[in-house]
């Protein structure tokens, strides 16, 4: 029982280390990311890209202006990004930045940051949950233990060094 405990324990030092370690690994990846963004949907990072800008109502990787740094947007010549940064309410958007009201102006990197910090909160919660049980457990078996012991009914069934 107390290995566990320990090793719930060892879990969430790791998680609360990995909440500091995350945004800087999420900035480097996400600028890997949309540099190899080509728009075809049958790229696993122009989908992902494209998924993330959509669910998260987000563009770029801190404004719709990062997509002007792209070679993506450097080979298409049409002063647009992504029809993923478009906003919902936008019926007509196009993707040009000729009309940024249309384009959701807040960058993914920080609501990714962001959701992944969440995730790691709930998983560092049943971390402590699981701890907390496993200390409960530890804490009424020390409790029958001291009882046991004190009681004049109980005695050890030993016979000459062997167990009965």
């Amino acid at each position: 029982m107390g290995q566990c405990g320990i090793t719930s324990s060892k879990t969430v030092l790791v998680f609360l280390n990995l909440i500091f370690w995350v945004e800087n690994e999420v900035d480097r990846s996400i600028q890997k990311v949309y540099k190899t963004y080509n728009g075809t949907n049958p790229d696993a990072a122009s989908r992902a890209i494209d998924y993330v800008q959509r669910q998260l109502h987000c563009c770029g990787i801190h404004n719709y202006s990062d997509w002007e740094n792209t070679d993506w947007f450097k080979e298409t010549k049409n002063q647009s990004v992504p029809l993923s940064c478009c906003r919902e309410t936008a019926s007509s958007c196009n993707g040009s930045l000729a009309h940024p009201s249309d384009l959701y102006a807040e960058g993914c990197e920080a609501l990714v940051v962001k959701k992944l910090q969440e995730i790691m909160m709930h998983v560092i919660w049943a971390a402590l949950a699981f701890a907390a049980i496993q200390l409960l457990g530890m804490l009424c078996a020390c409790i029958v233990l001291c009882r046991r012991s004190r009681d004049p009914a109980y005695e050890l069934l030993i016979t000459g060094g062997t167990y009965a």
